[in-house]
């Protein structure tokens, strides 16, 4: 009879875990850029209680007898499907269609990736994250538009007083 107890509290303990990220995804139903969780399960372990036998020349073979001791969880993984874009109106808000992520630079130097684009010009006229402060990332450049890959990444600037829209690109 324990066994059947700590088999039904496994389960009850998991299916919390679900809960608990179901409920994240709905506190981050208007959180710009956010990706949903999804938690998966597994076996924890089982008992065999009769392994399997052969068939001889008068029978079939048996199957083992198994009891499932609980479960656990799996992963709670991130799902990255693009979701919907939305037209803000600002210039300096932008989104990534299809694959890929922003390349922002927190204050350490390190180097993370966002979904989110809502940006904004920050007094040195880096564009930036304006909930982190982060320091968006990218090639520059040249005069005709070409751009060397082969240079580091850098901050994103646009000096004052100067605007350009944001142009769709494939690159």
């Amino acid at each position: 009879m324990m066994r059947s107890m700590f088999a039904g509290v496994s389960g009850t303990r998991a299916h919390q875990v679900r809960m608990d990220v179901i409920g994240n995804n709905i506190a981050n139903v208007n959180t710009v850029g956010y990706k949903y969780g999804r938690a998966t399960f597994q076996d924890m372990l089982s008992q065999t209680l009769r392994g399997s036998m052969a068939p001889t020349a008068s029978r079939g073979g048996v199957d083992p007898m198994q009891v499932g001791l609980g479960v656990m969880l799996r992963s709670i993984d991130v799902v990255f499907t693009p979701g919907n874009l939305e037209s803000t109106g600002k210039l300096t808000d932008m989104a990534i269609q299809g694959n890929g992520f922003f390349v922002v630079r927190d204050s350490a130097g390190s180097l993370m990736f966002t979904r989110d684009g809502a940006f904004k010009i920050d007094a040195a006229g880096n564009l930036v994250h304006p909930s982190t402060g982060y320091q968006v990332q990218g090639w520059k450049a040249n005069a005709v538009g070409e751009i060397d890959r082969s240079l580091p990444i850098e901050a994103i600037g646009i000096p004052l007083g100067t605007s350009m829209s944001a142009q769709a690109t494939s690159k």
